[in-house]
């Protein structure tokens, strides 16, 4: 056995996608904002509340001010590929945080390719976030003996980027 080869314990892989549209008002906009999110996805989304009240906007805590929907495995990443081509396949470098997460939004819904315009629901723009893990990363969430991720195990921006370029194809601007 050679010692190049990596251990399979820090083998990135996509964990989730979130689709988030924050409307900041009840009513009609959040159906609309659902369909919209049904449409690109394809799953059920769900409804965000307010976790305080802002007299000045006229939301009260517990109200729907958004919609949202996370996505995982297989239907990640084809839908991933389909927000990168959204985005011309470029990300942007200063997107990535500390721990190999990446942020982006798209302004018109859609420019995504296979979502068609609808007069109904008009044009809107969604919040993306992405998700990446390594095995060994359930040690933060699960029940009994919760630990924090060592060091050496944290994804890096770079390892990030690293991964989104080879698995994905895109460039980091």
């Amino acid at each position: 056995m050679s010692q190049t080869t990596e251990s399979p314990m820090k083998k990135i892989s996509l964990e989730k996608v979130v689709l988030n549209m924050g409307v900041g008002k009840s009513g009609d906009v959040i159906d609309i904002a659902r369909r919209a999110l049904e449409q690109i996805s394809g799953k059920k989304p769900s409804a965000r509340n307010a976790k305080e009240t802002q007299r000045d906007w006229g939301i009260r805590k517990g109200e729907p001010i958004g919609v949202a929907v996370t996505i995982r495995g297989e239907d990640a990443k084809a839908l991933l590929k389909r927000l990168f081509e959204a985005k011309g396949n470029t990300l942007n470098g200063r997107s990535f945080d500390n721990f190999g997460n990446y942020s982006f939004g798209i302004n018109e819904h859609i420019d995504i390719p296979g979502v068609k315009y609808e007069p109904s629901i008009g044009i809107l723009g969604l919040g993306i976030s992405v998700t990446l893990t390594r095995p060994g990363y359930g040690i933060r969430r699960r029940s009994k003996h919760k630990a924090s991720v060592g060091k050496s195990h944290i994804i890096t921006s770079q390892e990030a980027k690293d991964y989104l370029t080879k698995e994905f194809g895109v460039t980091v601007a």
